[in-house]
Parts: C-alpha cells; structure tokens; sequence
C-alpha cells in the first residue's frame, strides 16, 4: 500500500505536477506585476476599502497580517486580511489580489449561494480531512484479512474524503466568480485603466488554477481509492 507504484505515477506525480505548476504561475506572476505600480496611485487595502463602499459593504474590516500570499476573507468577524505586499503596496498585484478578496466580502454581504454552502462545509471538510486517510489505510490493511469488513471500512474512508473533494469542487465556483467581481469593480471605479486591468487578470487568473489543480488532484486521489478498493468496479457493473 505504502509503495504503490500506479497510485505513485497515476496519482501522486501528476497531483505533484500540477498543483508545483500552478504554484509557481502564481508566485511568479504575482512578483512580475508586483514591480508595476498603477496611475491610480491606491493601495491594496484603499482599493479594497472603495470597492466595498461603492457597493454599499461598511460593515468589513481590513487588517494587515503578516506572511506573503496570506490574504483571506473571514466571514466569521467580517474581516478582509492582507498581506505585507497587498495592504500598502501600489502595485497591479496588490490591488487586483486585495479587490480578489474584497468580491468575497461583497459575497457575504449578497448572500452568494456557493460560498455559503463552502463556509457551512468548513467543520465538516476539516474532520474528514483529518480522519480520511487513516481510515482508508486502515480499510485497505484489512482487504485481505477481512474482505467485506474492510471493504466497508474503506468506504466509510471514501466517504470521508468524499466530503474533501466536495469541498475542493465547491470553492471553485466562489473564487472564480470572486476574480470576476474584482476585475469589474476595478476598472469601473478607475483603480485601473484597461491596461493595467490586463495585468490584474493574469495574476488572478493564475491564483484561480491553483485551486483547480487541488480539485483535480483530490478527484484523482478519489477515483484510485475507489478503484483500489474495488468499489469503482462495482459501481461501474451497475450501470
């Protein structure tokens, strides 16, 4: 199980590819466009202020936190977090990453549907992240000693994960629509003329694949463990 060699090549390095691919477009666009200041002059957490006002949010607030790529909406206290080279920077990066952020506030504030079904998965996603794969080696030890006993352990490990996958799917809506609303607001409220714009959307556009690419890995690391445990089969004969 350990030394899995189709779970290492069909699972694990394509997984290693692309979430390290995605990560480093990020990282790497974000420190291209981080050189390159705006006209409008704003920082992050001032254009994140305005397009919040503008949408008539009053209620967000907007604090610096330490670390680089840290930035995140919590909707728990309403509080938009910007990292040190978003809050007082004047660049593309920092005002198209902090306005990324400010559209899940303005989220919360709508009541978009995604985001409210991803934040009430939070308690669920962070158990079942957490017990998954314990219970799914477990299940899979015990194939061979106790079939069906094991069998059903590893569903119940599946389902575990299962929750994680949901978890993973669902953010994909929320960030997208969350770029969407930003590169709108940040053109219509002048914090950036269209070339600008251009630049802010390849650095959002980046950050998006990141969570793509742990959606399909997660998804990937679901379909072995059902076809590891044999439950793939079974659900594919019952068609």
């Amino acid at each position: 199980m350990y030394f899995d060699m189709t779970y290492m090549l069909l699972v694990v390095l394509p997984g290693m590819v692309l979430s390290g691919g995605a990560s480093w477009l990020v990282k790497s666009t974000f420190k291209k466009y981080e050189r390159v200041g705006t006209q409008s002059g704003l920082t992050g957490a001032e254009s994140a202020r305005l397009m919040l006002e503008r949408a008539g949010v009053t209620n967000c607030r907007i604090e610096p936190i330490l670390g680089r790529m840290s930035d995140h909406y919590d909707p728990r206290d309403r509080t938009l977090r910007l990292s040190e080279p978003v809050y007082n920077a004047r660049s593309i990066s920092a005002i198209g990453v902090a306005c990324h952020e400010a559209g899940h506030a303005l989220q919360h504030a709508q009541g978009y549907k995604w985001l409210q079904m991803r934040s009430s998965m939070v308690p669920v996603t962070n158990l079942a992240s957490k017990m998954s794969m314990p219970v799914l080696m477990i299940g899979m030890m015990m194939l061979s000693m106790a079939p069906v006993l094991g069998q059903w352990v590893v569903l119940a490990g599946v389902a575990l994960f299962a929750a994680a996958v949901v978890f993973s799917v669902i953010t994909l809506p929320v960030e997208w629509d969350a770029s969407a609303r930003a590169k709108t607001a940040m053109v219509n409220a002048g914090f950036v003329n269209q070339q600008e714009a251009a630049g802010a959307s390849k650095v959002l556009n980046a950050a998006f694949l990141t969570y793509l690419a742990s959606a399909i890995a997660s998804i990937m690391t679901l379909l072995y463990y059902l076809h590891r445990s044999g439950l793939l089969r079974q659900l594919l004969s019952r068609r």
